[in-house]
């Protein structure tokens, strides 16, 4: 006899459940997708090319992809290690690391696409000021 499974839609529901956790739990979970709003509004007001639209996607989607696994791993260590350990601690540890590296990664994706869009955008204001006139 095989074992029951879930239906697509049981699955999906069952990821949406765990975003919608790790949201409301997770403090840099929010932090993050608040830096995301921040960052799709930027872009959609610099009106960037869709290929650093796909980057910033891709940094995104890293970055809370990263905090979703750390959610999990500290779930699963806090069930099979409720007392204090070092190893529990070290699996905490890593897992927060690989949030850390992502993010800083991000970072620097967010510098080299909006860096050129950024200062046309400066440009543009500066040029619209007449600099000839005295006055």
């Amino acid at each position: 006899m095989k074992p029951h499974r879930p239906s697509l839609r049981s699955t999906f529901n069952c990821a949406v459940q765990g975003i919608i956790h790790a949201f409301k739990a997770e403090r840099n979970m929010k932090i993050h997708t608040v830096a995301a709003v921040v960052v799709f509004t930027a872009a959609a007001l610099l009106g960037l090319t869709p290929i650093r639209w796909l980057f910033l996607g891709l940094a995104v989607t890293l970055v809370i992809t990263a905090e979703l696994i750390n959610t999990a791993v500290e779930a699963v260590v806090d069930l099979v290690s409720p007392d204090v350990h070092p190893l529990a601690r070290i699996a905490k540890d890593t897992a927060a690391g690989a949030v850390l590296i992502t993010a800083l990664f991000a970072v620097v994706v967010g510098i080299m696409v909006f860096y050129e869009p950024v200062i046309s955008w400066f440009g543009s204001i500066g040029s619209g000021f007449d600099h000839s006139s005295n006055g």
